[in-house]
């Protein structure tokens, strides 16, 4: 009987776990996890959990008694510290596991200030872990003064919540505006109006010199401008990075990520990979994609090829992000575009389209699920509608679909 063991207890991890199972493998299956809790939702940490408003149970992916039920050994709290791909074995604990096929969904870790700056200062946070999130959310209360340290969607997302729980938020982001590398100025522009609606001091083309604190804990910070920020607690939101550590030790080809092929297959022919740690061939190179979709989808895919689908992986790349009361919803992907479209809807529903020449790439939709649904079924089946038509606030968004 063959082993399938899966290395990483994230989104990724818990799916492709349970499709082996619902594909009808019944072999051993291990998923090691280096957290305490079984696998859960990441979205909510930094959102609804942080604010109260779900419970730790709810935040589970599905209760634990679903692996033992699977049959699936889950072993978590506890790290692998190596691969030998040739005896096919990893270490983990003081226990050696053989494995026929090996799968990394190890996600990504949250880059972090270096200590000399202050980064190693009590007081200065990050938003990846529910350890992460439960460390920080005694600082989050009334009339406290938190410094944001990046103005992508982290930290857009942690600004909105302390904002929200009443905390005093100073935002900075070195690049020239908010969301510079992931959206367009159309975008930034909105979040930065909506920000400084709830009271966010946004600071662009500024970044942070180093931290200053007391007793070792963070109270202030000196800006690259020279103008100083008195705080109670910092949250760094500055970019995450694929988490390839055990894939090097192992001699696997690293390329923006765990290098795979169109299957999800690594270097190593018994060696799978999917998830944030992975990159894979997506239209003529490479592309690493962050989000929860894509770790659902790619591991399931991976899943069936490693029981012999042979089916390569296809993105349907789509993003979300909730902000206040607004909710952003993204479809497809923008590189490459040359022009923003604006199309307003109903009740202050805005969607902004990319284009490069005439071709359609994706979609920004604040509070707009029609614009959004819309706008990734065309870019899903191959349509571009043309921009003037988009441009018409009178058009009716579905008849596109029709046309």
């Amino acid at each position: 009987m063959s082993h399938i063991v899966v290395i990483g207890a994230g989104q990724a991890g818990a799916s492709l776990v349970a499709k082996l199972r619902k594909s009808g493998f019944d072999g051993d299956v291990t998923l090691i996890g280096a957290e305490p809790v079984p696998p859960y939702q990441r979205p909510p940490l930094s959102k609804a959990y942080l604010l109260g408003e779900m419970e730790l149970e709810r935040l589970f992916l599905r209760p634990e008694s679903f692996y033992s039920d699977q049959n699936i050994t889950l072993r978590l709290n506890e790290t692998v510290t190596s691969i030998d791909p040739d005896a096919k074995t990893v270490t983990v604990g003081g226990d050696v596991i053989h494995y026929d096929h090996l799968a990394l969904t190890t996600g990504s870790e949250p880059r972090r200030l270096p200590a000399t700056i202050g980064g190693d200062l009590e007081g200065v946070h990050v938003v990846r872990t529910l350890s992460d999130v439960d460390a920080m959310s005694a600082s989050v209360t009334p009339g406290a003064r938190a410094l944001i340290v990046g103005g992508g969607y982290i930290g857009l997302e942690a600004a909105a919540v302390a904002a929200k729980s009443g905390v005093a938020v100073t935002l900075v982001e070195m690049a020239d505006r908010i969301l510079q590398r992931v959206a367009a100025p159309e975008t930034s522009d909105y979040f930065r109006a909506l920000h400084s609606s709830h009271g966010v001091d946004i600071r662009e083309g500024i970044g942070l010199d180093r931290l200053v604190g007391v007793d070792g804990k963070a109270t202030g910070a000196v800006l690259s401008d020279g103008s100083k920020v008195e705080l109670d607690f910092v949250i760094v939101g500055v970019g995450i990075a694929p988490s390839t550590r055990l894939a090097e030790m192992a001699g696997l080809t690293i390329d923006n990520g765990i290098a795979v092929d169109e299957l999800g297959r690594t270097s190593d022919p018994s060696i799978w990979a999917a998830g944030d740690c992975a990159s894979f061939p997506h239209a003529g190179g490479r592309i690493r994609l962050e989000s929860v979709p894509n770790a659902i989808d790619q591991a399931e895919c991976v899943a069936e090829n490693m029981l012999g689908a042979a089916t390569p992986y296809v993105p349907k790349p789509w993003f979300w992000s909730d902000q206040y009361d607004v909710k952003l919803q993204i479809a497809g992907l923008n590189v490459g575009y040359d022009r923003v479209i604006t199309h307003k809807g109903d009740k202050g529903a805005v969607s902004f389209w990319y284009y490069a020449g005439d071709r359609l790439l994706a979609v920004d939709a604040m509070n707009d699920p029609r614009g959004y649904m819309i706008g990734k079924r065309l870019i899903e089946v191959g349509k571009s509608p043309a921009p003037e038509v988009i441009a018409d606030s009178e058009t009716d968004l579905k008849s596109l679909l029709r046309t």
